[in-house]
């Protein structure tokens, strides 16, 4: 028997509420474990229990007073912290600590060969969030923190991140594109049509971290064709160009064509072969090491699938 797949769930997630009708609700992870016990997959994977994120990681990327005011806010009763689509409650600042450790303890299980890759079903996502700004129902940079954690704690000196979230991730680039050791691979609509508003192809790092932002931007309507294309055609050679040591996936799955939130046509086969390329990579340059991390997807049943299909490709790596 090899190493099996590391799963980071806690229930302490739920307890983010951000509003009655808000997209980003706690029924996404109940959705996801529920499956994942109706089909007996929970008892294959190795269960990795999240930390609330220690604040020196955090304050890595974010300033201590953005961090500062997230909790301060969260303490007050507040229901919304600096943008109306960031609806807080007061257990939301503990959740997202709890939301980045977990990436950090997943990242540290592949790293200490405890599981050989993982998935991270947690909440609030991360990757619109800025040094100093919530935005997009994120508050801390999940996937980012955990790319510092791998640099910095683990040594490493090549990470990629590949995000297939519909929106761009405008907080996971701007926190990276000045910086050559993380390369930032983002498929996603187009930002003339869809939040944000950012990742233009002609943005493609600052400095010293020129050429490691990539930027694949997929017309309103895209589907399977159109963003495997782009991913074998340009994302994949570069990648591998890259030769990452560890690849950290922002899995959105708000690109399939039930999401209520954006405009594209992706089928739950197009995740499949994408998670399953992505995976190649990890193979031939990081020794398989990945982990997938929850961004958005906001229809349950399609979540529920889409994330089903991508742990048994973890699992069968």
């Amino acid at each position: 028997m090899g190493l099996g797949t590391g799963f980071v769930y806690d229930e302490r997630y739920l307890r983010h509420r951000p509003g009655e009708y808000h997209p980003e609700r706690p029924a996404r992870l109940e959705a996801i474990v529920q499956r994942l016990q109706n089909n007996s997959l929970i008892k294959e994977l190795v269960r990795v229990h999240p930390f609330e994120a220690p604040l020196p990681w955090i304050e890595r990327l974010h300033s201590p007073e953005y961090v500062k005011r997230f909790e301060q806010a969260c303490k007050k009763g507040y229901s919304i912290f600096m943008v109306p689509d960031c609806g807080i409650c007061p257990d939301s600042y503990e959740v997202a600590l709890l939301s980045a450790g977990g990436v950090m303890a997943a990242v540290e299980a592949v790293m200490k060969g405890l599981v050989k890759n993982a998935f991270c079903a947690v909440r609030p996502p991360g990757h619109h969030a800025e040094r100093n700004r919530a935005l997009g129902f994120c508050f801390f940079n999940n996937v980012a923190i955990a790319a510092v954690y791998l640099l910095e704690n683990f040594g490493l000196s090549r990470v990629a991140i590949v995000d297939w979230d519909v929106h761009h991730g405008n907080g996971t680039q701007h926190m990276f594109e000045e910086d050559p050791r993380v390369f930032y691979l983002s498929l996603h609509e187009d930002p003339h049509s869809c939040y944000p508003g950012t990742g233009f192809r002609h943005e493609q790092g600052k400095g010293p971290g020129k050429n490691t932002t990539l930027n694949l931007p997929l017309p309103q309507g895209s589907g399977d064709k159109e963003y495997l294309q782009a991913l074998t055609e340009e994302g994949l050679p570069k990648l591998r160009e890259f030769a990452p040591e560890f690849i950290l996936v922002s899995a959105g799955f708000d690109a399939h064509r039930d999401d209520p939130l954006a405009h594209q046509n992706l089928s739950r086969e197009a995740f499949k072969t994408m998670g399953s390329l992505v995976l190649e990579v990890a193979k031939e340059s990081a020794g398989g090491r990945l982990v997938s991390v929850l961004e958005g997807g906001y229809n349950l049943t399609v979540l529920a699938d889409c994330v089903e299909d991508h742990l048994r490709l973890l699992m069968a790596a």
